[in-house]
């Protein structure tokens, strides 16, 4: 059964992951100066280094969320996004640093950033499926 349903399944495996960057980083284009803001001070980085990690999310939420979206070039922007999601989990979910973490909601979303790049890899790992760019060229 499942692997009649492959194609499908992988498709919604793509789209609801897509569902997660894209939105993000166009929100991020909106409200760009206080993501900047954000990252300068979550990071302790001078300012102009916040607009560069700003604009870095935003493409790769974006640009790759897309990609992932469609299928195209699916192994690389899933492997990226991935390690993008490990990184963002690492440094703005670090409930180990926190004194105060009521309901454990930094812990919560560090696993959930670290579960979401588990769906990511197996994408990088085995593709997009048949209903994709890269699948409909062989």
């Amino acid at each position: 059964m499942f692997n009649q349903l492959q194609a499908p399944i992988t498709l919604i495996g793509r789209i609801l992951l897509a569902l997660l960057f894209v939105p993000a980083g166009i929100n991020k284009i909106s409200g760009f100066s206080g993501v900047a803001g954000y990252v300068s001070s979550t990071m302790h980085l001078p300012q102009f280094m916040g607009y560069a990690g700003a604009a870095v999310a935003i493409f790769v939420e974006v640009v790759l969320g897309l990609a992932l979206l469609v299928g195209y070039k699916t192994r690389w922007s899933a492997f990226i996004l991935a390690i993008f999601t490990i990184v963002a989990g690492f440094f703005f979910h670090n409930f180990w640093n926190m004194l105060v973490d009521p309901g454990n909601v930094q812990q919560i979303n560090f696993f959930k950033n670290l579960a979401i790049s588990g769906g990511l890899l197996a994408f990088a790992a085995f593709g997009p499926g048949r209903l994709s760019f890269d699948g409909s060229r062989g």
